[in-house]
């Protein structure tokens, strides 16, 4: 007897699914471009360092950077996606740094080049950015983008807890997420919100509380989970190399996710359910899978242990 996994459904809102379907069937692809930005918790604004579980040695000075044009990244990204996935529309993801941070005549120069390159097969933009780093000026450009285009505005949630936050120097406090998902309560925006699972501080209670507090922002549309990567270049990664802690064996993690899918209001859709990180990077953990197997084991374990997408949820009061 087949499973829903063997008919291609899952127990939980796939984003791929979302695609296909609103899409009637066509191939979407995400094409990244990298602006180079900054982040103000790296160039002094509000920080140096960066957070403490990122790689900031990989970020070369912006006087030795070399990048395409933003119109060369995207025109090589559509032909990598046509010619290796059959992709037949595209998003374009403004993904490395902080996405919004420079002021809003320079966004929309650089948005603008972007979905222009090929207007007629791109049906979004994405952009991803902290929450500290979203105003209304900001907003309003993104929103004077939606009458053509879906777009997908993507802030880094991590923690919803002020010490961890502090601990690992972000920089920026749980209050600014929620000041910024309140400048765009009633905004035409979707909204995806970025968490990390396995600060080794934080329990397992802790870490299923976010689903509560994703679930009372009604203005979430879409949700990235990732585990915690340890990974050179990062203090954190000093931090491990010097007093190694606990991580999550890929066992734990899907676990876990049986345990935290239930709680996640229904409507969300799950973009990711996990991170990667280059392989020669990664300290821990290493789970020695690529991801393709990641998304069937913890696809499997969800099915075996039925659980559904807000099967366990609760309208708060």
């Amino acid at each position: 007897m087949g499973t829903l996994l063997d008919t291609g459904q899952k127990p939980y809102n796939h984003y791929g699914s979302y695609l296909k379907e609103k899409y009637d069937g066509q191939r979407v692809f995400k094409v990244i471009v990298d602006g180079n930005f900054t982040c103000p918790n790296r160039d002094g604004s509000k920080g140096y360092g960066g957070c403490s579980y990122c790689n900031v040695d990989s970020f070369t000075p912006e006087s030795a950077r070399k990048l395409p044009t933003i119109k060369e990244q995207v025109e090589a990204g559509i032909e990598r996606a046509r010619n290796g996935y059959n992709a037949e529309k595209f998003i374009i993801y403004f993904q490395p740094n902080t996405n919004t941070y420079a002021p809003t005549h320079l966004l929309k120069m650089m948005y603008d080049e972007a979905i222009n390159v090929c207007p007629e097969h791109t049906v979004g933009l994405s952009v991803g950015t902290r929450p500290d780093c979203i105003d209304f000026e900001k907003i309003a450009l993104l929103e004077s983008y939606t009458d053509r285009l879906d777009v997908d505005l993507e802030m880094g949630m991590e923690s919803i807890y002020d010490e961890t936050l502090t601990r690992i120097n972000r920089g920026c406090s749980h209050r600014e997420l929620q000041k910024a998902l309140a400048l765009v309560q009633n905004s035409p925006l979707e909204i995806c919100v970025h968490t990390i699972f396995g600060f080794p501080w934080e329990t397992r209670e802790m870490m299923l509380r976010y689903a509560d507090e994703i679930n009372k922002h009604p203005q979430i549309k879409f949700v990235k989970l990732h585990h915690l990567h340890i990974v050179e270049g990062s203090i954190m990664g000093v931090q491990y190399k010097r007093e190694p802690f606990h991580v999550f064996s890929i066992e734990e993690y899907t676990d876990f996710l049986c345990e935290f899918i239930p709680l996640l209001r229904p409507d969300i859709i799950v973009q990711r359910l996990f991170g990667l990180a280059d392989k020669e990077l990664l300290i821990a953990p290493n789970w020695g899978l690529g991801k393709s197997a990641i998304q069937t084991y913890i696809d499997k374990g969800l099915e075996q242990r039925n659980a559904i997408q807000g099967s366990r949820y609760k309208i708060l009061a």
